[in-house]
C-alpha cells in the first residue's frame, strides 16, 4: 500500500507582484469594508477594532448594543438587549469605511428557564442555580429579583 505524504505548497511573490499589490491597495481603501456579523451576549462586552481614519461611529439601535470609544480605533461593544442592529464607521468626510451587523444573543451555557403557565423565570446555574433576571421574565419575578440584587449591592458598597 503506498504511503501518502503531505504536500507543501510555497507561493513565491516577485518584486513586480509586490509593486502591483502596493499600487492596488489605495484604490480599495475607499471602498466600504464588509465586516460580517459581530456576536455578543447580553450584559457582555467585546473589544473590536475600527478601520483607520474612523471619525464617527453610529449604532443603529442603541437599545440593543452600545459602544464606548477607546484609544487607537478600539471600541468596546456591549450587548444591552436581544436583537440585531448595525454599526457604521465613517471617516471625517462622512464616507462609510465599514458596516457590521451586530447580533446580541442570550447567554446559553448556564441559564435555565422555568416556565410556569405564562410566567417565565430564569436561573443562572454555575453550578448551583440562583435567580438571574433576563429579558422576557415575568414582571413580578423580574422586579422582585432586581430589588433583591440592588439591595445586596447597596449593602456591599456601604460597608467599604
Amino acid at each position: 500500500m503506498p504511503r501518502l505524504r503531505p504536500h507543501r505548497f510555497t507561493l513565491r511573490v516577485g518584486p513586480a507582484a509586490l509593486v502591483l499589490l502596493a499600487l492596488a491597495a489605495p484604490v480599495r481603501a475607499n471602498e466600504p469594508v464588509p465586516q460580517g456579523i459581530v456576536s455578543v451576549q447580553v450584559d457582555n462586552a467585546k473589544v473590536i477594532r475600527l478601520p483607520e481614519k474612523t471619525q464617527t461611529v453610529v449604532v443603529g439601535n442603541p437599545m440593543i448594543a452600545d459602544i464606548t470609544l477607546q484609544k487607537n480605533g478600539v471600541v468596546v461593544l456591549t450587548g444591552k438587549s436581544f436583537g440585531t442592529t448595525n454599526l457604521i464607521a465613517l471617516d471625517g468626510k462622512g464616507a462609510m469605511l465599514a458596516e457590521s451587523t451586530i447580533s446580541v444573543q442570550a447567554p446559553q451555557a448556564s441559564i435555565i428557564t422555568v416556565q410556569r403557565g405564562l410566567d417565565r423565570e430564569s436561573y443562572s446555574c454555575t453550578p448551583n442555580c440562583q435567580p438571574s433576571v433576563q429579558l422576557g421574565d415575568a414582571a413580578k419575578y423580574f422586579d422582585d429579583t432586581s430589588k433583591q440584587a440592588e439591595a445586596r449591592r447597596t449593602m456591599a458598597t456601604q460597608n467599604r
